[in-house]
């Protein structure tokens, strides 16, 4: 089972999330889920609805700001947010996952902290060390 593998940075007025994981591929999952964390306590997110994300880019570094955007546009047009996550396929190109979460219910979710957008600043992939940075816009 995949752990908290992540942990926040502090940054002028951004918010940074390393993750990092056995594989590479999971530190893909731990970055999503640790900005579900920032977002929403995890705790409170049950995990009644799935639905499969495939992303595809040309390289890791734009692969893992596509993902973690993709999962932001989910909540803000569908208002589901995930908690849990398990990889179906990984390539440096392409990451196809089952996410795991449920809608938005202000009466039991409280918004943490408002994410708009993973960033490019200061992006790292770190494919040797199984570790991926990301700067998240608040």
């Amino acid at each position: 089972m995949m752990g908290y593998g992540y942990r926040t940075i502090e940054h002028t007025a951004d918010i940074g999330l390393i993750a990092y994981g056995a594989t590479l591929p999971e530190a893909f999952l731990n970055a999503a889920k640790g900005m579900s964390s920032i977002i929403i306590d995890l705790r409170t997110i049950n995990t009644t609805t799935r639905e499969d994300i495939a992303v595809e880019e040309s390289d890791s570094e734009k692969l893992l700001y596509a993902w973690l955007n993709y999962l932001l546009y989910y909540f803000d047009t569908r208002g589901i947010i995930f908690r849990r996550f398990k990889l179906i396929s990984f390539t440096n190109k392409r990451l196809e996952v089952s996410c795991y979460g449920e809608k938005y219910d202000p009466r039991r979710h409280t918004i943490k902290t408002g994410i708009k957008a993973a960033t490019f600043h200061r992006l790292l992939v770190d494919s040797k060390n199984k570790r991926v940075r990301v700067f998240l816009d608040v």
